[in-house]
């Protein structure tokens, strides 16, 4: 049986079952919603995962007076590596859907979990990538929202493709005269025009498109069937497009991010990780240094890699770049002929505290929205380099529209082109030493504040996720369905 919390003052709260699609980066913002529910005495919450993903989960948690329900996740599934429970285990991103439908092997075990838990589950919030969890919502009788870990702006698109099929009409070797790809216009925004590179990257290699559009339509019916959806963004940056999504698409969203902002600060530790004494060290000297993590997800073929470490090196700039594998081998010398200047941590670190520290002035990312929010947060101007998912999109919004962002250009123009060193260097220089570095950073500051006073007691995102909570949350007395207290005051 799955108890909220021994707390006294958690029993006449909601309580929250949250339930996350099975890899960190989609895990990640969840916990911190947790984290936010608690510190503002929002709801008693219990959280979902597997034993292969518990102890990530529940170092998480620490602090959050949570309680966690690990799910067993199913052995020998055709087409999943054994042993695999996050996306992150998966040998090629071909596979993610099969993993995506294998979660639903988990229903069982979560309905009879939810049936037992104590007090009563309020509201249900889950990925939409995990779909089939209306269906159980529906079983139980309990409210359900989907949590979008994805940009507003992104979001809009998807249901911009829904709506007008712009692939019918793009074609990948559309070009003007320039050499430019052809585009659409989203006739919704007309100042937004669109590539097929940036309606396809969202699937992937071509082996995943049939199987991740069929996945795509089956989260899209689940949301649509919800009471809700969360969106990790805030007013400041995307009123526009949550507006827009609110008044002609819904169903309901409630922005309540930046989540990375409730995140606890961390413990003072015995001894600094070295790579927070190598920024010390660099603001001591007056150094500004580049940040650089590309994701986790998609795999970045070594010679690309190579091509980041010579571009990094001509660049001449300090940096800090998180590897991804450790073993990568990233080409002969390159860490010793840049040592002092450069440092390679292939180990885990805490990105929003790298971005937080005074040292770190720019963000070589993948664009996607974690790191987005976590840059925005900390207040970091970005250098983006999109690979699949929503990433293009987010890329062409930060760039294009609220200018706190440079491009990266692969050599053809797709997304799964080549990336030079020739164009690292020229990106990362213009970033870090140029004069549109120094807008997007000014930018950046003000989309910064606004970031924490959103978060804020009273701010919008707080506000939101109050407002939710009373328009959807029920408990459950002596049996029956309570309304809410706010729902009762309205009656």
């Amino acid at each position: 049986m799955a108890v909220a919390s021994s707390s006294p003052e958690t029993h006449e709260l909601p309580h929250i079952a949250i339930f996350p699609f099975l890899a960190k980066g989609h895990t990640i913002p969840m916990i911190h919603l947790a984290h936010y529910l608690h510190r503002h005495g929002l709801a008693a919450v219990t959280f979902f995962t597997t034993p292969g993903n518990a102890a990530f989960v529940r170092d998480g948690l620490s602090g959050a007076d949570a309680a966690l329900v690990e799910l067993a996740f199913p052995a020998d599934v055709p087409g999943i590596p054994p042993g695999v429970e996050s996306a992150e285990g998966l040998t090629s991103m071909a596979s993610f859907a099969v993993f995506a439908d294998a979660t639903s092997l988990l229903r069982p075990q979560l309905e009879a979990s939810l049936a037992e838990m104590q007090p009563p589950a309020s509201l249900l919030v889950t990925d939409p990538f995990l779909y089939w969890t209306k269906a159980s919502a529906e079983t139980l009788g309990i409210p359900k929202v989907s949590f979008f870990g994805i940009s507003a702006f992104a979001h809009v698109m998807r249901e911009v493709r829904v709506r007008h099929d712009p692939c019918a009409t793009l074609k990948p070797d559309d070009v003007d005269e320039d050499g430019n790809p052809g585009t659409f216009t989203v006739p919704e925004f007309p100042h937004i025009k669109l590539t097929f590179e940036d309606f396809m990257a969202p699937f992937g290699d071509p082996a995943s498109i049939a199987p991740m559009m069929e996945l795509d339509g089956k989260l899209g019916k689940a949301v649509e069937e919800s009471q809700g959806m969360i969106i990790n963004t805030f007013h400041g940056l995307e009123a526009q497009y949550v507006d827009f999504w609110n008044q002609h698409v819904g169903p309901r969203a409630w922005p309540v991010g930046p989540l990375c902002l409730a995140q606890p600060a961390s413990a003072p530790a015995e001894a600094q990780p070295s790579w927070m004494e190598w920024l010390d060290n660099k603001t001591a000297d007056g150094r500004a240094v580049l940040y650089v993590a590309l994701g986790t997800l998609a795999a970045i073929p070594e010679s690309q890699l190579k091509e980041v470490a010579d571009g990094l090196e001509r660049a001449e700039v300090d940096f800090i770049w998180a590897v991804r594998p450790k073993n990568i081998d990233l080409g002969s010398g390159f860490e010793e002929r840049t040592k002092g200047r450069g440092l390679v941590v292939r180990e885990w670190v805490d990105q929003l505290e790298i971005l937080k520290h005074e040292s770190v002035r720019g963000f070589l990312s993948h664009s996607g929205w974690n790191s987005v929010l976590e840059g925005v947060a900390a207040g970091v101007p970005l250098a983006v380099w999109p690979m699949h998912a929503d990433q293009p999109f987010n890329a062409k919004f930060l760039v294009d529209e609220l200018k706190i962002a440079v491009r990266v250009q692969t050599s053809d123009r797709t997304i799964r082109g080549l990336v030079t060193s020739e164009e690292v260097s020229k990106v990362v220089r213009v970033l870090m030493l140029g004069e549109e570095g120094v807008e997007v950073a000014k930018n950046v500051a003000e989309l910064s504040a606004s970031a924490k006073e959103a978060m804020a007691e009273g701010g919008p995102s707080c506000k939101a996720l109050k407002d939710m909570i009373s328009e959807l949350c029920v408990k459950k007395v002596n049996g029956n369905l309570e309304e809410s207290q706010d729902e009762k005051v309205d009656a």
